[in-house]
């Protein structure tokens, strides 16, 4: 018989328990915060309707080219959800009475056959936080403040750059850019900090934009934070989509100062996310440290989705940021910071006397202990080796003489300091 190659479908990973332990460890933090803030759990289908992942109220061109497709018996066209966004839009859609804001999370698995990297697979874990009904730039402000928190916690430094895409289409707008090429020229702008100011205006040339177009375009790149923002201004009379995206960066921004929070949220007017969803307020976070360059989070404002999905023209004031689990786990690896593990309170070893070694470990989990028992049949001194790279904090020893005293004998495996304690087989 031939012999299988085992291996991992390319993109997925499986993981070890030391991993798998500091994996966990991050979910628990992250997901502690989203109920601090009260945020309510819900869960979604992994799989679902391709014409759903497909509406143009989803992901956008480039992601629908990753999406995994499928059929089931009955023929339908079935897809693997490529994030957690749509599936929530539609739980919105197909629940008109829940209770408006409604602040939802959920974290779980997603699927991409898109490049991989360093903390980029085709099977990852996402961990995000939906915010229905609140038109104000407070949810944008409550979602920064959330991942700065939780950030804070993991002891991982990061900025949040964030921008509103209301400015970027406007300005593009005004200088007649049709509709349909807008969202073209945002993703060749949003490649800003990767590539050249030469290289961008090959690929606006490539696109098919005229030279005027292009040089307006390159004077704006060249203008500095404050230049921008007078810009804007002076356009906004103008441009209604200016106007607004305008005032819902002063409003962003007096959160942003009035919580001390500029160090952290940096405003990033060539930000644009490739999701075509998105229709104000925008965000991704960065490690401050650069080791892994894509961005570890992201969310904004899509408006228009959940009105989009159900056919309606009415808009649904939605705001999100989503965590890439793997990603932050990556970085972590990196930066090899401890995480501090849940510890064996007691490691037990029997020493010929399995069955009463089960009763005691039974009554010390009964106390709420975290309770490990050898089954192997080690000998005392590997047992007690392995104790010790487990990271327990006491061995029980239990043999003969113990059981006949009705007791067992305890070791600090810090101290080495060890003492009896009674018990009733």
């Amino acid at each position: 018989m031939k012999k299988m190659n085992y291996q991992n479908v390319k993109g997925t990973l499986d993981y070890l328990p030391r991993e798998e332990e500091i994996r966990r460890n991050i979910r628990r933090t992250i997901e502690d915060v989203f109920i601090q803030y009260g945020c309510k759990p819900i869960e979604t289908p992994i799989l679902n309707y391709q014409k759903l992942l497909a509406s143009k109220y989803a992901g956008g061109a480039e992601i629908l080219e990753e999406m995994y497709t499928l059929s089931d018996r009955g023929k339908r066209e079935l897809a693997l959800r490529y994030d957690l966004t749509i599936p929530f839009a539609k739980v919105v859609a197909m629940n008109p009475t829940l209770k408006m804001p409604f602040k939802r999370y959920e974290i779980g698995k997603v699927f991409r056959d898109g490049p991989i990297k360093t903390g980029r697979y085709r099977e990852f874990t996402q961990c995000d936080v939906d915010i229905v009904g609140v038109p104000s730039q407070m949810a944008e402000a409550e979602l920064m403040m959330m991942a700065l928190d939780i950030f804070a916690k993991l002891k991982m430094g990061v900025k949040i750059q964030y921008n509103n895409r209301k400015l970027l289409v406007g300005f593009l707008r005004q200088l007649n850019i049709t509709e349909q090429m807008i969202n073209r020229v945002i993703l060749i702008l949003d490649k800003i900090e990767k590539i050249s100011k030469d290289k961008i205006k090959e690929e606006l040339r490539d696109a098919g934009l005229e030279q005027t177009v292009i040089e307006v375009i390159d004077t704006f790149l060249q203008k500095d934070l404050t230049g921008i923002i007078e810009y804007y201004q002076q356009l906004a009379e103008n441009e209604d989509s200016i106007k607004q995206g305008l005032e819902e960066y002063y409003e962003l921004q007096s959160y942003i100062k009035r919580l001390g929070l500029e160090q952290y949220c940096v405003f990033n007017p060539f930000l644009a996310r490739d999701l075509e969803i998105y229709t104000g307020t925008i965000y991704e976070i960065f490690l401050t440290d650069k080791k892994i360059k894509s961005s570890i989070g992201s969310g904004g404002r899509y408006d228009n989705a959940i009105g989009g999905l159900i056919g309606s023209q009415q808009t649904y004031a939605t705001v999100g940021i989503s965590f890439g689990l793997d990603v932050i786990l990556s970085a972590l690896l990196l930066e090899k910071i401890e995480i501090e593990d849940a510890k064996l309170d007691y490691y037990i070893i029997p020493i010929g006397r399995p069955l009463e070694a089960f009763l005691v470990a039974k009554t010390l989990r009964d106390k709420g202990f975290k309770v490990e028992l050898e089954l192997g049949k080690k000998k005392l001194a590997k047992a007690l080796e392995k104790a010790n790279k487990e990271g327990a904090k006491k061995v029980v020893i239990l043999g003969d003489d113990e059981v006949a005293g009705n007791t067992y004998k305890v070791r600090d495996m810090e101290t080495g300091a060890e003492w009896m304690e009674k018990h009733n087989y």
